[in-house]
């Protein structure tokens, strides 16, 4: 894109002020330092926020080509000779402004799109029907925030004839910002539901905070059977005084339809429109999806396309995933796996995610042809293989005849082949060799085959963890710390069954303070694999201070055989001034220095050869308000203990003692730094922590068993009546205990409750799924969105850190980021 925009303009604007170079260029916008690809023209939004500041990282950005910088705090710009920097009072308040310019030039329609769920879905299936008849701009992924929203806007260019744009607010005074933004000319409400509702004083007021999206609008599309209490939806609109082109399926509506019928997999819409019978055919059967795609044939209708042309477009509507899979790939390769928007804005996210992987590995992107993407071939290729370069791609795979057409544009190293099943027959797997693996394609091109051909076959059973909601949890906890207050977070135990090298990038991608293991091994494994925060090792054994000091691990030291044998180890290789951290026994009685054992500690700690990099303590029952006096004489006596230390030993030190439930019920004992551990998985009381681990299989076998025969060994489930039984293919040996057979546990079958029957197997288990709707190869959830792993602990008799930690690395792990 041309670079339309100088400093001195958006100055003019923004009625900033300019420092530096006010001529500076600048076409594209971003406000995170770790996804942005350097330019000369890209202006950097330095946004603030409680856990962040975008102007810590000008310095970094400005060696990388960055030249252009919207501050609310000026540098010391005589350090960036060749950079301009626009001066205001708030950053996204002007890149909301900024955006609001880049609206008023765009001639074409304009659809924004809000409601509790369903937004990025509508949005992504009006591109599907309407994409290859017109040249559509929408949101990137789920971009429907204060900030995401004007990076959506500000994508618009004058060849685009439709922009469709999603947009959420989570309290109230927020839309208000994103009208200003997108000033609408339709708009679309989806649903209304739960979400985001505990800044809202009920759903009416969310209601009436969301419907200010649509002020400007010439008309709003909505189903008119949603209601809050026994009001309409179209009622609240018609008070805005804005045309409501409302649909139903039972009552009264400008467009009436009547499921004439479902099945599992389509489902039959009759439609009387201007007098004459239509049929809709959608291919889904679920209501969420049925609500769905009758917003988009109502809003195509109303565009004025033909029913015909609609129904032709809406059968081939296809499921939009939002998440990417990193999956483990043959030969120790790392796949992501994309099913998102197959565009050059999800080309972008993908390859942002690529980056956060191991640096020191080749990166190879595999991609199909980029359809209904409203550009020309040549300048579309041309735009991908320039950021293919900026992204550092060692290998290009591209597929398809478009791809091969213009294989002039990219290395000469890159492999082109026409089509899927060609690169499948030639694909050579040496090239894989430990590699990064981008798998992206059009769903045309079935690259579901590519994905099932590299990854790594493994146990069918697998252990999903969505990151997003991980850090969702991790900015929850950041959320509640008094400013200044480190975070360490626990990744012991495979990250609490999660996956330690994984979980581990993508907190250090988030820029928390320090990590820490329970093993040393652990500690190597994860510096092997790039990981370079601070690693604290919780119960390091004396043998192993040599690899320690290899790679860079600080130790846990609670008895004084610990503290002797380091100071040997440095002081024989010469090393002062290494960290270490201090444990002390406030109650817990397991590992640490109790108060008595002080005076022998002190001396030790006055070798130059140490520096006490905290001190720390354990909890005992921090989440039991039986326990809360306990748990304030154990801070009580960790003051003590280190008012004695920093005394004695002449200087301050980081000081900690809270863990997740102690983070969110003893504030005041935050100290220098918190340790987040199991709140991180979503396992607290806060009901704002978001599920974060699935433990999914399928069925492989169903039979039906007469009443009176039993199920399993020792003959223990016994049948009463006539059962249909499943068998899914874990057992203990998968971390699916015992004492939930023979009914003590129960699992989820599309969305169905079903009991164990008879024994758990060491491999297999069975349920009774008597009169559910089950096949062989549906999903089963054992913890996840359904049955949460608490309720799943509650009925083994144990507790939510057994049943995550006790899923073995046999089971495969898969990691979903939108």
């Amino acid at each position: 894109m041309k670079a339309d925009w100088t400093l001195g303009k958006l100055a003019s604007l923004l009625s900033g002020k300019v420092h530096g170079r006010a001529e500076q260029a600048f076409s594209s916008l971003s406000i995170d330092s770790r996804t942005l690809t350097p330019s000369g023209e890209t202006l950097f939004v330095a946004l603030t926020g409680e856990q962040h500041d975008g102007h810590n990282y000008i310095g970094e950005l400005y060696k990388r080509g960055v030249r252009a910088f919207l501050v609310s705090s000026l540098p010391d710009y005589n350090k960036y000779p060749e950079a301009g920097f626009c001066v205001v009072s708030d950053t996204l308040c002007s890149l909301q402004e900024l955006a609001s310019a880049r609206r008023q030039l765009f001639v074409g329609e304009v659809v924004a799109i809000t409601g509790s769920n369903g937004k990025t879905i509508v949005k992504e299936w009006i591109h599907q029907c309407l994409g290859e008849t017109i040249r559509i701009h929408r949101s990137p992924k789920s971009y429907n925030s204060q900030v995401g929203v004007p990076l959506s806007v500000w994508g618009l260019t004058p060849e685009h004839q439709l922009a469709v744009i999603e947009a959420g607010i989570s309290r109230p005074g927020e839309m208000e910002k994103l009208n200003r933004v997108i000033q609408p000319d339709t708009g679309i409400f989806t649903h209304l539901g739960s979400a985001h509702q505990e800044h809202f004083e009920s759903m009416e007021q969310k209601l009436k905070e969301k419907l200010k999206l649509f002020r400007g609008c010439r008309k709003v599309i909505c189903r008119a059977d949603n209601t809050i209490g026994s009001v309409p939806l179209r009622t609240y609109l018609r008070d805005l005084q804005i045309e409501t082109v409302d649909w139903s399926l039972e009552g009264e509506a400008r467009y009436k339809y009547r499921i004439a019928r479902r099945t599992s997999s389509q489902t039959s819409v009759d439609a009387m429109l201007q007098d004459k019978k239509f049929n809709f055919l959608l291919p889904f059967s679920d209501d969420a999806s049925v609500e769905n795609a009758l917003h988009v044939v109502t809003y195509c209708l109303e565009k004025g396309f033909s029913p015909e042309f609609v129904n032709k477009q809406i059968e081939k509507l296809e499921p939009v995933s939002m998440r990417l899979e990193i999956l483990k790939g043959i030969m120790g390769s790392t796949l992501i796996n994309d099913t998102y928007n197959s565009d050059t804005g999800g080309v972008v996210a993908a390859l942002d995610l690529m980056g956060q992987q191991d640096t020191r590995t080749g990166r190879v992107v595999i991609l199909s042809d980029l359809l209904q993407s409203g550009q020309e071939d040549r300048a579309l290729y041309t735009e991908i293989a320039a950021l293919l370069k900026r992204k550092k791609v060692d290998l290009f795979i591209g597929i398809g005849p478009a791809l091969s057409d213009h294989r002039a544009l990219f290395p000469v190293s890159s492999l082109f082949y026409r089509d899927t099943e060609n690169f499948l027959k030639r694909m050579d797997r040496t090239l894989f060799h430990e590699k990064i693996i981008l798998i992206k394609g059009s769903r045309l091109f079935g690259f579901e085959r590519v994905t099932q051909e590299l990854q790594l076959k493994t146990h069918q059973t697998r252990l999903e963890t969505d990151l997003n909601a991980m850090v969702h949890n991790l900015n929850h906890f950041r959320s509640l710390l008094n400013e200044g207050v480190l975070t360490m977070v626990m990744v012991k135990a495979l990250s609490y069954g999660s996956g330690n090298i994984e979980i581990a990038k993508l907190l250090q991608y988030h820029q928390v303070d320090y990590l820490a293991v329970a093993f040393i091994d652990e500690g190597v494994e994860l510096r092997k694999a790039g990981i370079h925060l601070p690693i604290m090792v919780l119960n390091p054994d004396p043998s192993g201070f040599g690899t320690m000091l290899d790679y860079m691990l600080e130790p846990e030291i609670y008895n004084l055989r610990g503290v002797e044998a380091l100071q040997k180890i440095l002081h024989r290789r010469g090393i002062q001034d290494f960290p270490l951290h201090v444990k002390l026994d406030t109650g817990m009685h397991r590992l640490g220095f109790a108060e008595k054992d002080l005076e022998q500690l002190i001396p030790w700690l006055q070798h130059a050869d140490f520096r006490v990099a905290s001190v720390f303590s354990h909890l005992v029952a921090s989440g039991d308000s039986h326990h809360d006096q306990f748990t304030r004489e154990q801070i009580q006596g960790f003051n003590q203990m280190c008012s004695r230390l920093s005394l004695a030993l002449g200087l301050t030190f980081r000081k900690h003692i809270l863990n997740s439930t102690g983070i969110e019920r003893f504030t005041d004992a935050q100290y220098d730094m918190v340790r987040l551990g199991i709140g991180l998985h979503g396992i607290g009381e806060d009901p704002s922590l978001k599920v974060v681990s699935s433990f999914l299989t399928t069925v492989s076998q169903m039979r039906t068993v007469a009443a009176g025969e039993t199920v399993g060994y020792l003959r223990s489930g016994l049948t009463k009546r006539l059962s249909s039984i499943a068998t899914i293919p874990l057992g203990y040996a998968d971390g699916f205990h015992r004492s939930l057979g023979n009914g003590n546990g129960f699992v989820f079958v599309n969305g169905q409750m079903a009991p164990t029957i008879g024994e758990i197997c060491m491999d297999m288990a069975m349920i009774d799924v008597t009169g559910l709707e089950v096949c062989e190869g549906d999903e089963v959830e054992l913890f996840g969105k359904q049955q949460s792993v608490s309720e799943l602990a509650r009925q083994a008799g144990t507790i939510p850190y057994e049943i995550l930690t006790s899923v073995p690395e046999r089971v495969k792990r898969v990691y979903l980021q939108e």
